[in-house]
């Protein structure tokens, strides 16, 4: 089979590799689509605490194929017709496991990232993964290519689900990236009073604006700190989500909350540039909620390929870019013009 294959900071590179063996109690997935992820690009610059040097792996964690071969250990059956696959499994029987928390388990395994991932055109499906009912059907009627979304729509669930937005809340969401943007859209649907999203990137403010958010901030040559107190006057935001690697966001994001505000570290910052100094009097005397999300749980993966399944949230727009699995290579380097928002290879 091909896949892309991780071997360093920047190199990516297409080969032949056997297809994959299972066992008894594992499956194999016919890969159709996978999304390239911002945790993606991270690893192929060498920043991503979980692939140390000298790591090889085949990339890609958001997953859609179908079954196509079952171990004869596999109790239950499998789903039928097109699936995705959660990739984070956890050990099955600590204490965050069995809260249905498994993407906090000290054992997390990620198909991806800390194991072989999906940039092939076949993934092998773990043990752990079937007993944990990774494997989630979708509909007939859902475009691959908006459930190759599903996994990071997870992730915000998650990020959102710790920020408990109300009707009443004005929100502030940093980063237009497809992970802000799903942000704007499940605050959005959550009835939000105020979306305002911050970025340097006009157009992606504009699609941002297009579907949902009531305020965009254009950052280019504008201090985040000065824009968004213009915007939200001296009380700040009761939400503020942090949905781009930006430690100088995460420390102003504590000014920028209103008193008794709730604040998501939504993303995960490089290795080497994740330590800061901050005023904790600003925690204590404004009574914030500080929160950080990681990954997501099955579950979250489930309750997002309800929302797809079911039509409830259009994604499909957010995919602007579509590419062969040989072109995953050359997709590292043209992605920093930041000239498509999510790309999906086609396996």
């Amino acid at each position: 089979m091909r896949a892309a294959v991780y071997h360093g900071p920047g190199d990516i590179r297409i080969e032949d590799r056997d297809r994959p063996k299972i066992g008894p109690d594992e499956a194999l997935l016919r890969v159709s689509h996978c999304g390239i992820c911002g945790t993606d690009h991270r690893i192929v610059a060498g920043k991503h605490r979980l692939v140390p040097a000298g790591a090889m792996r085949i990339l890609g964690h958001e997953i859609v194929g179908e079954i196509v071969e079952t171990g004869n250990a596999v109790s239950d059956p499998l789903p039928a017709g097109p699936v995705i696959v959660a990739p984070n499994t956890g050990c099955g029987h600590c204490r965050e496991c069995l809260s249905g928390n498994g993407n906090r388990c000290t054992e997390t395994r990620a198909l991806g990232i800390t194991d072989d991932g999906a940039f092939a055109e076949f993934l092998k499906i773990p043990a752990a993964a079937i007993v944990q009912g990774n494997v989630i059907p979708l509909e007939a009627t859902t475009d691959p290519l908006a459930a190759a979304l599903i996994e990071p729509l997870a992730c915000v669930l998650r990020g959102q689900e710790h920020l408990g937005i109300t009707p009443a809340d004005s929100v502030l969401i940093v980063g237009a990236g497809p992970i802000g943007i799903l942000h704007v859209m499940l605050a959005r649907m959550t009835g939000a009073e105020s979306i305002t999203i911050a970025d340097r990137w006009p157009e992606r403010l504009a699609l941002a604006q297009s579907l949902g958010a009531d305020r965009t901030l254009d950052l280019r040559g504008r201090n985040l700190n000065e824009a968004a107190r213009a915007e939200a006057g001296a009380w700040g935001f009761d939400v503020v989500i942090v949905a781009a690697p930006s430690l100088e966001a995460d420390v102003m994001a504590l000014d920028l909350a209103a008193p008794g505000g709730r604040i998501n570290w939504f993303a995960g910052l490089p290795k080497t540039d994740s330590s800061a100094a901050i005023d904790t009097n600003i925690v204590h005397y404004k009574e914030l909620r500080v929160t950080g999300t990681t990954a997501c749980s099955t579950s979250d993966c489930r309750s997002a390929a309800e929302l797809v399944n079911s039509g409830r949230l259009d994604v499909l727009p957010l995919v602007t870019r579509t590419r062969s699995l040989s072109e995953a290579p050359a997709e590292f380097v043209t992605a920093k013009d930041h000239s498509s928002l999510k790309t999906v290879l086609i396996i």
